[in-house]
């Protein structure tokens, strides 16, 4: 994995409708409506769900 991207200060990404409906209903359900919040927690969810597959492939 190229990790160049990791001395970035900012991204940008671009989100579609249904994945935003999930954030708004992550925010407000478990981070008392704090966006920020949740969008890390579900990027963190994704990263720790990527890194188990990569451990799943190399078996």
């Amino acid at each position: 994995m190229d990790e160049a991207f990791l001395d970035l200060e900012a991204i940008e990404v671009e989100l579609d409708e249904e994945v935003l409906d999930a954030i708004d209903e992550k925010a407000f359900a478990d981070h008392r409506d704090n966006r920020d919040a949740a969008v890390r927690d579900l990027l963190d969810e994704w990263l720790k769900q990527r890194a188990a597959d990569d451990g799943d492939e190399s078996s």
